[in-house]
């Protein structure tokens, strides 16, 4: 598991980490002598004591028959894939394609009552069109160089739109006016995704605004991240998706939400961004 960026997934590392040297030692064991039971050497004992590196099942299983605790490995085993799951980058998570990830993705957004989302780059899946989807789905798997099964994949990313029209669920979106300017696939495309974008703001669950350009920055602008249900911030990088659960960080993703909104216009002042934005298209 690479560095993560974000302080959850180092936290839990370090917690595994305190956990298997806590292990090691009322086993009455010295790293070299542990080192030695397993079969490898001193120097990965140590890194993986100091969280430098996320140990795999056949570790952690080696390190409990070394200190006679067995039956505890299924636990940390347990511990580490939650950890694991913290930080996940996009070319493990999309190495059979991408259908797998938009299928979690939906049974996440079908367990969330509210979702917080603010985007800066592009649309928000749960708002895409199915022709916007393939376009920005082509683009990913082109970079990623990862399997092509775009059609299956849009089909699992559009069917997220149907939290917005099923009672319990409520989506509060931010977006740049950049998402709405950046052209994601041919003039037709983008044209269709903004009159979308119109079709959904009156439902009861949508809750739309668009940040100006000529907004006064208090906030600048951040990548892509969705709150649910305020207990977990989804964050969207080039390489990774991060799932922030630590409490310091989703009150900072929840601080800085609320001054995006701040910034932000709805109603008619936002629908006017977009029906602009659609006019500039030709």
């Amino acid at each position: 598991m690479p560095t993560s960026p974000s302080s959850s997934a180092q936290a839990a590392r370090e917690a595994l980490a305190v956990r298997l040297t806590h292990l090691r030692k009322d086993a009455g064991l010295t790293g070299k002598e542990l080192s030695a039971r397993c079969g490898w050497h001193p120097a990965k004992t140590t890194r993986i004591q100091k969280a430098e590196v996320q140990p795999t099942d056949a570790d952690i299983r080696a390190w409990c028959a070394a200190c006679d605790a067995a039956d505890q490995a299924d636990d940390l085993i347990a511990t580490a894939r939650a950890v694991d799951s913290m930080y996940v980058e996009w070319r493990r998570s999309h190495r059979n394609g991408m259908r797998k990830t938009q299928e979690h993705f939906y049974d996440l957004y079908a367990q969330t009552g509210i979702t917080r989302a603010y985007v800066s780059n592009v649309v928000p899946g749960f708002f895409q069109t199915p022709a916007y989807a393939t376009a920005l789905i082509e683009a990913i798997t082109d970079f990623q160089g990862t399997p092509n099964d775009v059609s299956e994949a849009v089909a699992a990313r559009v069917a997220r739109s149907r939290f917005l029209y099923e009672g319990g669920h409520r989506f509060i979106v931010i977006m740049e006016e950049s998402v709405l300017r950046y052209r994601v696939g041919d003039a037709e495309t983008m044209a269709g995704q903004l009159r979308h974008l119109l079709t959904v703001m009156p439902l009861p669950s949508v809750s739309l605004g668009v940040i100006p350009f000529t907004a006064r920055r208090t906030m600048w602008p951040l990548e892509a991240f969705y709150l649910h249900d305020g207990t977990r911030s989804v964050v969207e990088t080039l390489t990774a998706e991060i799932n922030v659960v630590q409490p310091r960080e989703l009150t900072d993703y929840r601080k800085a939400f609320g001054e995006l909104t701040k910034m932000a216009v709805h109603g008619n002042a936002a629908r006017a961004l977009i029906n602009t934005a659609v006019t500039a298209l030709g």
